[in-house]
């Protein structure tokens, strides 16, 4: 778990506030409990947070904007390669915090945003881990994660556009974006792409191949039933790179597959996909 502020923005600002911010969001996201589950080796998450802050208040010094660069990945079975299962972009990242204040945890209750904000993401982390090792694992966790934005007082759900409900892209939008039962497919495409898929490589890398050639006809049908969700677009965000690599080595009839889903899915980057070939 590695996590970093980055304030180079806020140059008239003390700058010792935000070694402690950092530490205390390192601290948050480490000491949590966040789930009874146990990890093996070849299963642990790994997570980089990255919050760069871009302005401060000139009413209120303890009011930050910014936003929150979030990554978590975990290892292929039988490998020494790591699948990013979550890579995203927050920029809807305002709080309050003073020297020294320490972040709270609460699970049924609403402390301060900052630490809702962690806590939204590292439920969605693990749910995103979950769904990539069970078919809708990551249940659990998504319902912890909706509980936090239940939680929120309503000055804070209906002021802050990272929960509003009327923002097209935000958390409220991929948090009803992943319990819808239209992206239910596309769930069971994560659990098919990464343990029936990536996971099968080392020992059947046709099988494995063919096999996400089907999930990524998942995510193409789900992305036709339910357009331009962020969902969609949060995986396309993580997985273009993987993909575009996976299947320089995949037949031609499995290249041109490719080339046809993901110019679908993802047509702002169809000559990248264009480039497997």
């Amino acid at each position: 778990m590695n996590a970093k502020v980055n304030s180079q923005k806020l140059l008239s600002a003390d700058q010792k506030i935000f070694a402690t911010l950092e530490q205390s969001v390192r601290e948050f996201m480490i000491s949590q409990k966040w789930t009874e589950d146990i990890y093996e080796n070849d299963e642990r998450i790994n997570c980089n947070l990255l919050l760069t802050l871009t302005d401060q208040s000139t009413t209120n010094q303890n009011l930050f904007v910014g936003e929150l660069s979030i990554q978590a990945s975990r290892p292929v079975y039988g490998t020494d390669y790591e699948t990013v299962i979550f890579n995203h972009i927050d920029k809807s990242i305002t709080f309050t915090y003073e020297q020294y204040q320490p972040l709270v945890f609460s699970k049924n209750a609403y402390n301060d945003n900052l630490s809702s904000i962690l806590s939204f993401y590292a439920y969605i982390i693990l749910g995103m881990d979950a769904d990539s090792f069970s078919p809708f694992g990551g249940d659990k966790y998504f319902q912890n994660a909706q509980d936090i934005i239940s939680n929120l007082p309503s000055g804070v759900s209906g002021s802050d556009s990272g929960w509003k409900t009327t923002v097209d892209k935000n958390r409220f939008r991929m948090m009803e974006n992943i319990l819808s039962a239209r992206v239910r497919p596309y769930r069971q495409a994560m659990y098919d792409y990464h343990r029936q898929a990536l996971d099968v490589m080392a020992l059947d890398v046709a099988k494995g191949r063919q096999t996400l050639v089907d999930a990524l006809q998942k995510v193409s049908d789900v992305n036709q039933a339910y357009p331009n969700t962020l969902i969609i677009q949060m995986f396309t965000n993580t997985k273009a790179q993987e993909i575009i690599e996976i299947f320089k080595r995949g037949s031609l009839q499995e290249q041109d597959r490719v080339i046809q889903i993901m110019s679908r899915v993802d047509p702002s980057n169809s000559s990248n996909y264009r480039g497997i070939k």
